[in-house]
């Protein structure tokens, strides 16, 4: 036997939530791992069709849970991807310029070479975290994302947080996060308008 609910509390970034029953009665844990089918990522408010167990400690969770149709017979779409274009392009964008300020000698070689070096490495380890937050791994803090941000990982972080779509709502991180985007591109502003070339050469 299969019961209906839609989901509350889902939390993307850890991968799980609660399921409450169209028809009443109790609340049940819901892990990403629990759906048969992934079309597309889960949301809340999503209706869903579940088999109601219990884990070793007597506590409700829904497993084999599949998305519930729409009358049109298909599944609510994902948003379009215009977050991720967005920020592929405003981060390329900023490679490109780093890269044109090196070729008229604003800029020491180095610079772009930390910033693509910072930002994979960052890249990657936004993906480990958002793997291991859905597997139920050991994670990275956010503290650590944000230093590799500062160290000149945004670029790399900003894609991966729209690309993976972690830590991208949570209001506090991207506040902080912005705030360290506005703080290198005034550095680079400061750098290129103020300080002599001469300063860069080796």
């Amino acid at each position: 036997m299969r019961d209906q609910g839609r989901l509350t509390n889902w939390n993307d970034d850890k991968g799980f939530g609660f399921v409450t029953p169209d028809q009443g009665g109790l609340r049940a844990f819901v892990h990403i791992h629990a759906f048969s089918v992934r079309t597309r990522r889960p949301r809340d408010g999503d209706v869903i069709t579940y088999q109601l167990t219990w884990d070793k400690q007597g506590r409700p969770r829904a497993e084999n849970v599949l998305f519930r149709e729409t009358p049109a017979g298909k599944a609510k779409a994902e948003p379009e991807p215009h977050g991720l274009l967005a920020a592929s392009l405003f981060a390329l964008s900023f490679m490109a310029a780093i890269v044109a300020l090196v070729v008229i000698g604003k800029l020491h070689w180095l610079v772009p070479v930390v910033y693509l070096a910072s930002s994979l490495l960052t890249f990657c380890v936004y993906a480990f975290d958002k793997s291991a937050a859905m597997n139920r791994r050991w994670r990275q803090s956010e503290d650590t994302l944000q230093i590799l941000s500062l160290c000149g990982g945004w670029p790399g972080a900003l894609i991966a947080q729209r690309l993976f779509h972690h830590k991208s709502k949570k209001a506090s991180f991207q506040v902080n996060f912005w705030f360290i985007v506005v703080l290198h591109l005034a550095a680079v502003t400061a750098v290129v308008l103020r300080i002599p070339r001469e300063l860069f050469d080796t």
